[in-house]
């Protein structure tokens, strides 16, 4: 691949060209030249767009992409167009697929239907067999297959023993694990965050504290065993409080927010409409302040979509009984930029990539393109046009947004929006 870049505002603060706007040359996927004003005698695709930017390439921790067993809400295929329409290089997938992706040779499946995309796809492991939360996993072999870390998607491990073994076995090879902040016995058949709109609206709530107490044992474990722990999508302030507290003990943690909770509460359930039905749930304008304070203090090391199609059949349904999730790649930068400024949703959009075995790439001449390009001026309303997903259980439809993404040059690929 061979392409000149026109004009584009280079936002990396890892940068030497960070916040000039520069003509970047790359041959054979590789950034040769980088100036003010490039000529191109080799005639080259000429890559001019308006009000271009660029960054290093975007990475998101949770993604769902349905194959194997769930193709009629997405495919691996589809859903790595979607993440490289949206911007994203590198998406981890979780494993809540029929089968689960519990075994090396899923493992080795998944990556060879990902292979020879500009994207590329980070597969997450089951932690147990089966996602059934009962045994562990083949997480060793798993690992030596390229599994990223260990999650069984949105379900907790109730039993206290089993994330102490994986936590202590895990860290023989320096093995990420994920747990799900959720207490079930709390949260119980609750529906949405237990508070006044839940109560208003005849719904089962599902309060802060079954995340609160999960997370709290979750540290508590892990300050024992040592090990490496990944809490995904935390909701609450207290969540953030005992997160930074560990933090400050030593403890090896991470955690993510969903860029929903950022944006929205509970306060949007007015109408039963089942595409805010996600889990965790949407909480309050106060949870969702905090969560923003915490991203801007670093306490949060990572947003993410938590890209989850789900079918008609399972969404178009009364809501106590609606599936939980939401797609989010297709509106993750405009939603960021509803909240952060430019710079701010660039830095967010490429945090915890180490986190997951991905090495940062800066724009740096000698070095792999792995670029996202974006305008981060246009307004627009989200609508089913903007989704390309399988599946349009979107969230932020009919929400106003700001930034268009144009697409990404990756792995000597490059794939734009038509």
């Amino acid at each position: 691949m061979n392409i000149l870049i026109k004009s584009a505002t280079i936002i990396d603060p890892n940068s030497d060209y960070n916040n000039t706007t520069q003509d970047i040359l790359i041959e054979n996927g590789v950034i040769t030249k980088i100036e003010s004003n490039l000529s191109n005698p080799n005639n080259y695709e000429e890559i001019t767009l308006e009000n271009l930017h660029i960054s290093e390439g975007w990475f998101d921790s949770s993604v769902c992409f349905g194959e194997p067993g769930f193709e009629d809400r997405e495919t691996i295929e589809n859903g790595l167009k979607t993440a490289a329409y949206s911007g994203f290089t590198a998406v981890a997938m979780n494993a809540n697929t029929n089968p689960v992706i519990d075994s090396n040779s899923d493992i080795i499946f998944t990556k060879s239907k990902a292979s020879n995309h500009a994207v590329n796809l980070l597969p997450i492991g089951a932690l147990t067999v089966g996602s059934k939360t009962v045994d562990l996993a083949e997480l060793y072999d798993m690992h030596n297959a390229g599994a990223v870390a260990f999650y069984d998607y949105q379900k907790p491990i109730s039993n206290p023993n089993l994330l102490k073994i994986a936590l202590q076995y895990a860290s023989n090879f320096d093995g990420l694990v994920c747990s799900f902040p959720q207490e079930n016995k709390i949260s119980g058949n609750g529906v949405m965050h237990e508070h006044i709109t839940s109560t208003r609206l005849g719904l089962k709530g599902n309060p802060a504290l079954a995340e609160e107490l999960q997370v709290a044992r979750d540290l508590f474990l892990l300050e024992y065993t040592g090990g490496k722990l990944h809490i995904p999508t935390i909701s609450t302030p207290k969540s953030v409080a005992l997160i930074r507290e560990a933090k400050k003990k030593k403890l090896d943690v991470s955690c993510s927010v969903a860029i929903h909770n950022l944006a929205l509460t509970d306060a949007t359930l007015t109408e039963f409409n089942t595409h805010f039905k996600v889990l965790p749930p949407l909480r309050t304008k106060e949870d969702a302040e905090a969560l923003i304070e915490a991203v801007n203090d670093g306490t949060i090391d990572m947003v993410t979509s938590d890209h989850n199609p789900i079918d008609v059949e399972h969404k178009k349904v009364e809501f106590d009984h609606a599936a939980y999730g939401t797609i989010g790649l297709e509106s993750s930068f405009g939603a960021l930029q509803s909240l952060f400024s430019t710079e701010k949703a660039v830095e967010i959009l490429t945090k915890g990539k180490s986190r997951f075995g991905v090495a940062p790439v800066s724009i740096k001449v000698g070095n792999k393109a792995n670029l996202s390009l974006f305008n981060p001026s246009t307004s627009y309303t989200f609508t089913k046009n903007n989704i390309v997903s399988k599946s349009k259980n979107a969230i932020f439809e009919d929400a106003n947004l700001k930034g268009k993404v144009y697409g990404i040059v990756a792995n000597n690929k490059i794939v734009l929006n038509s």
